[in-house]
Order: C-alpha cells, then sequence, then structure tokens
C-alpha cells in the first residue's frame, strides 16, 4: 500500500513538472488547489527564484498562502482579462477531457479561473483516469440560503445528497457556502447534466467541468500521457 501511494504521489509530480515546461517569461499563470497542484505550485516558485518573471492569479486561500511564502507575486480574479496557463488537478477525468472538480472545495474559484484561461492544464496520477464519471461524487457549492431548495432538485434530478462536513461541523467553502456532494452514479452522457445543474436557482457551481481543459497531463508510472482536447 505504502508503495502504491509512492507510486501516486511521483506520478503527480511527474505531471506537475511536465505541464510547468510550458510555462513562458513573462505569463500569467493560475494556480490550482490541492495535492497535485501544490507541485505545480512548488515548480513555478522555482520559476520565480531563478528570475522569470510570472504573475498568478489562485483558486484558493490555501493557494494563496503558499504561492506568497514561495515569492509568487499574485493578482486578484478582476485584475486580469485573461490568464495564459492554468494548471490544476482533477478528482476525475475521461478521453473526452471531462472532468469532476471539488474535492477540495475549491470549485468555484476553479471554474472561475479555468474560464478565464487561454490554455487549462490539468495534472493527475493515473488513478483519476475513469471510462465514465460519476464514481466519485458532483460536489454542488450552494448559498446556505437556498441549500433546502436545492437539495430537493437534485434528488428530483435523481441524485443522493450529502452534505460535506469537516470536523463534524459543516465544511464552509472560501466564499463561506455550502457543498452538497451528489451522487448520481456514472455518467454515460455528463454535459446534459451540467447544464441542468446550471439551471438550479441558489447553486454557486458545480464540480462538472465540461469543455474547459485544453489538456490533460498524467503521470503514469515514471512516465507521462498527455490526452488533448480537440
Amino acid at each position: 500500500m505504502e508503495k502504491q501511494m509512492n507510486w501516486s504521489e511521483q506520478e503527480k509530480k511527474n505531471a506537475a513538472l511536465e505541464a510547468v515546461k510550458q510555462i513562458k517569461d513573462n505569463q500569467i499563470i493560475g494556480l490550482g488547489t490541492g495535492s497535485t497542484a501544490f507541485y505545480a505550485i512548488q515548480a513555478v516558485g522555482e520559476l520565480v527564484k531563478s528570475g522569470m518573471h510570472l504573475q498568478a492569479v489562485a483558486t484558493s486561500v490555501h493557494t494563496e498562502e503558499l504561492a506568497a511564502e514561495l515569492g509568487i507575486k499574485l493578482l486578484k480574479p478582476e485584475e486580469v482579462k485573461e490568464i495564459d496557463i492554468t494548471i490544476d488537478g482533477a478528482d476525475e477525468f475521461d478521453s473526452a477531457l471531462n472532468l469532476i472538480k471539488g474535492g477540495g472545495g475549491a470549485l468555484f474559484r476553479e471554474k472561475i479561473v479555468a474560464s478565464l484561461s487561454k490554455k487549462e492544464i490539468i495534472i493527475a496520477d493515473s488513478s483519476k483516469l475513469v471510462n465514465k464519471l460519476g464514481k466519485f461524487k458532483i460536489p454542488v457549492e450552494v448559498v446556505p440560503f437556498g441549500l433546502s431548495y436545492v437539495k430537493q432538485q437534485l434528488e428530483k434530478s435523481g441524485a443522493t445528497c450529502y452534505l460535506r462536513k469537516r470536523d463534524d461541523k459543516v465544511f464552509l467553502t472560501d466564499n463561506h457556502n455550502y457543498i452538497i456532494d451528489a451522487d448520481f452514479g456514472l455518467l454515460d452522457n455528463p454535459a446534459p447534466l451540467a447544464e441542468t445543474l446550471n439551471q438550479i436557482e441558489g447553486v454557486v457551481a458545480h464540480g462538472l467541468f465540461i469543455h474547459l481543459a485544453t489538456q490533460v497531463i498524467m503521470g503514469k508510472g515514471d512516465q507521462v500521457v498527455v490526452y488533448a482536447g480537440n
């Protein structure tokens, strides 16, 4: 088990280092959130340390803090019209580059940054590749006032709903919202469900990322495999 865990971390690191090779001087970089993105943020910090001029937009408070520690200059989303490259992780992806994201709770900011990005590079270890999305529950960020209504609508659409908690307390996102982890089962076609979720009042964002990833770089053993969008 420990060896498997070590391989997983090595795959994450290999994918991150491969993605960072695409960064060029004077670019604005989107920095993701999570255990895989952590390796990319560290590598971006090394580029800055070596003299590269980069600015970054972070997808979470935790990422902001890490970037600041590494000397990466941060911009707020409202200060940028577009982001050159974003490097972020995913909880699941398929060969069509559809994603489930939000296991770390940063899905709303991650989706905003992805939407601003000319290139969205997803980095992952080999366990994240699936034939069909949906084994990982779909995170749905909800304004607290709309919690009951949104839960009802999700259940009408076929989901089993779980209000996310941490340390026996209701989990709050960086935006002070709740997350419902919605289990719809395996998805034959995630795009219609994404549209359905978009229409529910009170949903801030959901974890289905459709047509947002430009490329997925996956670590596999000591190699990397690149999945490119159409």
